[in-house]
């Protein structure tokens, strides 16, 4: 389902929620594969797939980065710590055994990604040990991938690459942030 949340800020929502931002051209995770006929529909409401340039993934399990084969002209990002966990195991950073064999993206550093001073990327371990968070402080709004969901809820951190002993310290970062509009990985 499509819903424009802020003026140019878009939210797809299925089984994980895509975030578009229009101005910058920018997608915040990709999505689970079941849910890829809405996701195409849904974004090509909004722009062509083909002219999305930048794909910034929250952390790399499968529910995230799902659709990433949909999106043929864009570089991805992710943490340093999230690119090192793939190529330790794939499998157990991506959690879904086809998406992982399949799964060929060069994914580059966050850090190489030039993005406007209003855009802060918040390093989360926790849920994964690369998990990060993207905080717009020109529109008040948190991205939190699946460190923070509504109602205080936290991501699991009994995955392979969970970092149970870091959320806490995740959480009390984002604690000290000024936001608005939180937008989670999921809708719980």
């Amino acid at each position: 389902m499509l819903e424009e949340i802020y003026n140019g800020v878009f939210k797809i929502s299925g089984d994980s929620n895509i975030f578009f931002l229009k101005e910058e051209n920018i997608l915040i995770d990709a999505g689970t594969p079941t849910d890829e006929r809405m996701v195409i529909q849904d974004i090509s409401k909004i722009i062509s797939l083909d002219k999305i340039k930048t794909i910034i993934f929250t952390h790399l399990h499968y529910d995230h980065i799902g659709n990433y084969s949909l999106f043929k002209n864009a570089t991805f990002y992710a943490s340093k710590d999230a690119i090192l966990s793939l190529n330790k195991d794939k499998f157990k950073t991506i959690l879904l055994k086809p998406l992982s064999d399949s799964f060929n993206v060069k994914l580059q550093d966050i850090e190489t990604l030039k993005l406007p001073t209003y855009f802060k990327i918040i390093y989360t371990p926790g849920h994964t040990k690369g998990s990060i968070c993207i905080h717009d402080t020109k529109r008040s709004i948190l991205f939190s991938g699946d460190t923070l969901f509504y109602n205080g809820y936290v991501g699991r951190t009994d995955l392979f690459t969970s970092v149970p002993e870091k959320m806490n310290e995740s959480l009390d970062k984002l604690k000290k942030l000024d936001y608005d509009i939180l937008c989670p990985g999921h809708d719980y």
